[in-house]
């Protein structure tokens, strides 16, 4: 049985490839400056649970700590069939960022969420 790739992300339910990617482009395009990390809750079988935070800013130069939690479920081929994220916004100033490494991945010596309080 093949079943559609369904994700939820705060007030949006996606359904289908084509509304993810359309979904990503929207996200990517008013997120910028975006640095992320998570830390793992929990796992099984195909699913997987973590927490986050990361920071971005608009193109009004406003920045954001965004928080939240999110569940994964994953098919055979290891693709992402189903995604819960819950997340809520924080404006900060830049000032208050913690997350300060250049675009990419987070670097291994940078503190993760549990280190920095959050």
């Amino acid at each position: 049985m093949r079943f559609p790739r369904r994700w939820r992300n705060r007030l949006e339910f996606i359904t289908g490839r084509e509304e993810i990617v359309a979904f990503l482009k929207r996200k990517w395009e008013r997120e910028q400056d975006y640095r992320l990390t998570k830390e793992l809750w929990t796992f099984q079988d195909n699913r997987i649970a973590v927490r986050f935070a990361y920071e971005w800013k608009d193109h009004a130069e406003q920045w954001f700590r965004s928080h939240g939690n999110e569940n994964w479920e994953f098919d055979g081929a290891g693709l992402m069939r189903y995604r819960a994220a819950s997340i809520n916004d924080q404006p900060i100033s830049a000032d208050d960022r913690l997350f300060h490494w250049p675009a990419g991945r987070r670097p291994e010596d940078h503190p993760g969420l549990s280190a920095l309080g959050l």
